[in-house]
């Protein structure tokens, strides 16, 4: 990807048979279906794609295919982002990935000193990398054709070329497989279950010699999330006039809530509030003012392109916060497997949310921004799947899109 922020838009396939380019040959970026894997060894396995509080599946949220220019062992690039279906397991912000659950959880020293199981499993959401060089055994050195392959569009994957197995239900490997056909594959005993509920149970051993038509898995299934391609378009930067006068604007604005503040603890009659010096209160209002500034530039920034779901930026620009809480620290993104720092290369941002259904009358999944953090050497780890880092960041209180 070129230098300087990129944006990633949502969009549906131009029409029913547009989905062969959001399969691997064709090295996409996505949101949702079954993950286009890219190389096809050292697969994340089923283990490492469970959330770490309800130890359930989790869904593969997007792709990003994000080779590095000047790095043949990176000639091809993806990354893989999956994430819990709960909207329980979305309550608290701050780190994902690699170290997560043992911060949180106090060590393996603290988990046993209060009589629990010392957590070894990653917090959702998850984020892996993988890369390939040019010459490769999975792919041709030349281009994909732009021109969708003759016949009708192929059914998703039973399994990879390498002979992988893959989930019937998610497309992750699928390492348990059906008792009785043998045929059908499975990530663990949920997705299994819930194949058998949709019609597996009615298709199970029917198949009749040379006949594939009952072992073909359904494109859609309620676990995967809505399927869109990545469209990529870079940044248009904003005119210098215009960024003056927004801060002399966030200026004035921020000099009136500051009169509002003591005005409003002037006429408050409260015996706890009077008993405030005036220097708590300036400090308590400086606070707030700062915390609806970085909102506001976070709004300002976005409107010009309202619909964008990923701001993409490796080791340039930083993230785009949506609060000036919960931002992590240089000893809060651990190193990478390797020794190397992590460094910024892109956030997933709330707008996702519109496109992936999960709105309910209860919890929802939420989040303000997933930013994602990516080993600075790019180390190759023998071609297989490495996990990489996010930290998730929510909203400050009484600030919303």
């Amino acid at each position: 990807m070129a230098p300087g922020v990129e944006l990633g838009f949502a969009a549906a396939a131009a029409d029913p048979g547009g989905a062969w380019r959001l399969r691997s040959a064709y090295f996409p970026s996505k949101v949702g279906g079954r993950p286009a894997w890219l190389g096809e060894a050292g697969l994340p396995g089923p283990a490492a794609l469970r959330c770490g509080r309800c130890q359930q599946p989790c869904a593969f949220l997007l792709q990003l295919y994000a080779p590095l220019p000047g790095r043949p062992d990176a000639f091809h690039r993806t990354l893989f982002v999956f994430a819990c279906r709960s909207p329980a397991c979305y309550r608290l912000a701050g780190p994902a990935g690699p170290s997560a659950v043992r911060r949180r959880d106090g060590g393996r020293d603290g988990a046993r000193a209060a009589g629990r199981r010392p957590a070894d499993r990653r917090v959702s959401p998850a984020v892996f990398r993988n890369q390939l060089p040019r010459r490769n055994d999975t792919y041709p050195e030349e281009p994909p054709p732009e021109e969708p392959p003759p016949g009708p569009a192929p059914a998703p994957p039973r399994q990879l070329g390498s002979g992988a197995a893959l989930c019937r239900v998610c497309g992750c490997l699928g390492p348990r497989c059906c008792g009785r056909c043998r045929r059908a594959a499975y990530c663990g005993p949920e997705h299994q279950a819930l194949d058998w509920r949709r019609g597996h149970r009615r298709s199970c051993g029917q198949r009749a010699a040379g006949d594939d038509s009952a072992d073909a898995i359904p494109e859609h299934n309620e676990f995967l999330f809505p399927e869109y391609e990545i469209l990529i378009e870079p940044e248009e930067p904003e005119f210098p006039a215009d960024s003056t006068d927004d801060e002399q604007g966030a200026v004035d604005t921020s000099k009136d809530v500051k009169e509002q503040e003591k005005l409003g603890a002037a006429g408050i009659a409260d015996d706890a509030l009077q008993s405030l010096d005036e220097e708590t209160l300036e400090a308590m209002a400086k606070h707030e003012t700062e915390e609806e500034k970085i909102f506001r530039m976070f709004k300002k920034q976005v409107a010009t392109e309202p619909e964008q779901i990923i701001r993409y930026c490796r080791g340039g620009e930083g993230p785009l916060w949506v609060s000036g809480e919960n931002k992590p620290e240089e000893k809060d993104i651990p190193n990478c497997v390797c020794g190397a720092k992590r460094i910024f290369e892109f956030q997933i941002m709330p707008q996702l949310l519109n496109h992936l259904h999960v709105d309910s009358l209860g919890e929802s999944i939420d989040w303000g921004t997933l930013v994602v953090y990516t080993c600075a050497d790019n180390c190759g780890g023998g071609n297989k799947y490495l996990e990489e880092f996010i930290w998730k960041q929510d909203y400050s209180m009484g600030c919303t899109l």
